[in-house]
């Protein structure tokens, strides 16, 4: 089986795939993450994530099977990146509050034995319940939530923030669409549930 690599540093990531049992490393690659000038924020999902797995093809060791993923939200087309920070945090939750919420998962399995990728881009629609900013204030404050995508966690208390959510895959909602993922591995040989870590 080749080995696995995940061009990530999220911890939310690397929780993902452990839940496929398969034997992985992760490596953080040096990626410009910053949008083009009018670039759709599904396309600069699905376009970070391919840079994130060719990254690191010419520097790691064969045969591998590198997996990147990036996540764009959207707020009536503008994109909510990571806030940061509190304030930023705020106005993100602030601004989605009674909204519906686009998040874009991009995800790249690129095959160093071939030097052929796949990428697909996951939507992921959040519909927020109104919040008060007391609300807000309790949830930052608990989750700190600052280095994820909108401010919140959906696998902590930030499922609280939400109405409904509508989506082919919950995990994409965290970083990571675990069942394009598996389509993807199964393509190029791998089967999680045939392979022995």
């Amino acid at each position: 089986m080749p080995k696995l690599l995940l061009a990530s540093s999220s911890p939310y990531r690397r929780q993902l795939l452990e839940r496929l049992g398969l034997p992985f490393t992760t490596t953080s690659p040096e990626v410009d993450e910053s949008p083009g000038v009018d670039e759709a924020p599904a396309a600069l999902a699905e376009r970070l994530a391919i840079s994130k797995a060719l990254a690191l093809a010419p520097k790691t060791p064969q045969p591998l099977l590198i997996i990147g993923s990036d996540q764009v939200a959207s707020l009536d087309g503008r994109p909510l990146g990571k806030p940061g920070d509190h304030h930023r945090a705020t106005e993100q939750l602030r601004a989605a509050s009674g909204q519906r919420v686009t998040f874009y998962t991009g995800l790249c399995l690129y095959d160093a034995r071939t030097g052929l990728h796949r990428s697909h881009c996951e939507r992921f629609y959040v519909h927020f319940r109104p919040l008060t900013d007391a609300q807000i204030e309790a949830y930052l404050t608990k989750e700190a939530p600052y280095d994820c995508a909108g401010a919140f966690k959906m696998e902590a208390l930030g499922i609280r923030l939400f109405e409904r959510l509508e989506g082919e895959d919950p995990n994409a909602l965290i970083g990571l669409p675990l069942i394009a993922l598996t389509d993807m591995l199964l393509e190029a040989g791998v089967d999680p549930l045939l392979s022995q870590p």
